[in-house]
């Protein structure tokens, strides 16, 4: 299997990245991108919860129908979410409606409100989880990232939530964040954007705790 495709312009990118249109764009001007933007990163930890037995492609297209029925994903708002949002979640139609996975990303609101008043930042503890780039493939291929699914830090980083009292955090889950929010740069070696990425990581300053 070929793991790079031109797109539109020629350029080549990560296979995944051309196999719809709506990939075309994340792929080029999100992914692998680093944030310290708290309510991004609420976020995307919500949906790639949301996303788990289904395909990104699928929560992708709901994105903007999340956005409003989670108040864009404001911690605060989210965090005062009760039995009636519940309800009307249930009924909207625009996004995954499984009472598990809203009602977690309700309770992890309320949790990540905690986290930020205890450390500062969402964006501060996040990226504490970064890997020691020395523990990084020197090469990053599609075989290789298909052994990634889950890593050190994804795992320690699970851990860490759940302690928090977060679900929806598996190792996996949360390893498709850090690869959405920056915190690795998976854009495979070919990839034209995967340069392009990390030069936004080299530039990024990482937020620290208070």
């Amino acid at each position: 299997m070929r793991a790079l495709l031109p797109g539109p312009d020629r350029k080549l990118r990560c296979l995944w990245g051309v196999s719809a249109p709506e990939y075309v764009c994340y792929h080029d001007e999100e992914w692998g991108y680093p944030t310290a933007d708290d309510v991004r990163l609420f976020e995307m930890v919500c949906l790639e919860g949301f996303q788990a037995g289904l395909s990104w492609l699928t929560i992708l297209r709901k994105r903007d129908a999340f956005r409003r029925a989670f108040a864009g994903f404001d911690l605060d708002e989210v965090s005062r979410f009760g039995a009636g949002d519940v309800a009307r979640l249930l009924a909207d139609a625009g996004i995954v409606r499984h009472r598990g996975k809203i009602e977690s990303a309700i309770e992890n609101a309320r949790r990540a409100c905690e986290l930020r008043d205890e450390v500062g930042s969402l964006a501060a503890h996040f990226w504490r989880f970064e890997p020691d780039p020395a523990s990084r493939p020197r090469r990053l291929t599609w075989a290789t990232l298909r052994r990634m699914s889950a890593t050190p830090e994804s795992v320690a980083l699970s851990k860490d939530l759940r302690k928090r009292g977060w679900t929806f955090v598996g190792p996996t889950t949360l390893y498709a964040f850090m690869q959405a929010v920056g915190i690795v740069n998976d854009h495979l070696d070919g990839c034209a954007f995967r340069a392009r990425a990390e030069r936004a990581r080299r530039a990024f300053v990482r937020p620290l705790t208070s």
